[in-house]
């Protein structure tokens, strides 16, 4: 066999190239020595400082941090009240826009490197916006009592124009001599256009107007005056039920004493009745709504408004599901049950 000069020389060659690609290979997959040692947090920012501001902008600045490898970030927070935005820069100072004027915002910074490590202290800077609105809101539409009870009265109204922003509704009862009392300020936002006062006394009329201010505390005219009389004091009353059942629904007649000594004008009644329930036929009474999903009300009709004292009234029901009327009250006040 004859023996070639040049084979033993490839082959050497061969494997010194598979070594050196294979080093390679390990060199391109580790890790940089100095980002797997990276633990330390970068110094915290400077104090903000204000470089500009306008009515919806405002530019910040704050002495840079320092990192033994490098601050790659700083994450800027503005929040007002409950809600807020964040934003982000390579550089010590960033411009914020789509602020709305008057309002108190809370500006907060801070470092972050390359590893993802956070500075430990942030500053923070409160700042309140030029006023940028000149105008007062509209009046609010004048408010309608939708609920009336003996000690609870709820209100509802139009929506006040406002050329930037409400803050707030205020609700004032109309005192004798025409002095304005606070009773209640939705400060929901935005805020919304109904509100419920409580502790009022039974049987009494009372006046309401409604006003709205706006962020920079201007006030609106007063609305037009709504007067309501509270319901008389629960009366006290008992229920005889009559029920029929069948697997997924029931017809109900129901008889309503009053057992007061003062007679009932105008009545509601509740009892419980789940969501998942539907009045199928209803007589001597008319649905009025569903109270949480959980209460069915129904109020008197015209022929049977009124329920002197030791009389009766009688009504009708035919729904769904399996929940017989219990809890029932009238115009607020419990009834004791009995089933015939």
């Amino acid at each position: 066999m004859r023996h070639h000069p040049f084979r033993g020389i490839r082959s050497r060659t061969a494997a010194l190239a598979a070594c050196a690609l294979t080093a390679t290979l390990v060199a391109a997959g580790a890790t940089p020595a100095h980002a797997a040692a990276d633990t330390e947090r970068p110094t915290a920012p400077g104090p903000i400082s204000v470089v500009a501001i306008d009515t919806t902008w405002v530019e910040l600045t704050w002495a840079a941090s320092t990192d033994d490898v490098g601050v790659v970030r700083y994450p800027v927070g503005a929040r007002f009240e409950d809600s807020g935005a964040q934003y982000s820069t390579d550089t010590n100072s960033i411009r914020i826009t789509d602020l709305r004027p008057s309002r108190t915002y809370t500006f907060s910074v801070w470092a972050l490197d390359a590893a993802g490590n956070s500075s430990v202290s942030n500053p923070t800077v409160r700042l309140t916006m030029p006023p940028g609105d000149d105008q007062p809101p509209s009046a609010p539409g004048q408010p309608v009592a939708y609920d009336v009870a003996a000690t609870v009265v709820r209100l509802r109204w139009a929506h006040s124009v406002e050329n930037v922003a409400l803050d707030r509704y205020e609700v004032f009862r109309v005192d004798a001599g025409g002095t304005l009392t606070r009773v209640r300020e939705v400060y929901q936002y935005p805020p919304v256009n109904s509100a419920q006062i409580s502790g009022l006394t039974p049987n009494t009329t009372y006046t309401f107007v409604v006003q709205a201010r706006d962020e920079v505390g201007h006030l609106s005219p007063l609305s037009a005056p709504v007067t309501v009389t509270t319901l008389p004091p629960p009366p006290s009353c008992a229920v005889r039920s009559v029920v029929r059942q069948w697997p997924d629904g029931f017809v109900a007649h129901l008889v309503v004493e009053n057992t007061g000594s003062t007679a009932v004008d105008g009545w509601t009644m509740t009892w419980r009745f789940w969501a998942s329930q539907q009045v199928q036929g209803i007589w001597g009474a008319t649905v009025v709504d569903r109270l949480n999903n959980s209460y069915l009300r129904v109020g008197n009709t015209n022929r049977n408004a009124v329920i002197p004292p030791g009389g009766t009234v009688s009504l009708g029901l035919v729904a769904t599901g399996t929940q017989l009327p219990e809890e029932i009250t009238l115009n607020g006040g419990l009834c004791t049950v009995a089933d015939e």
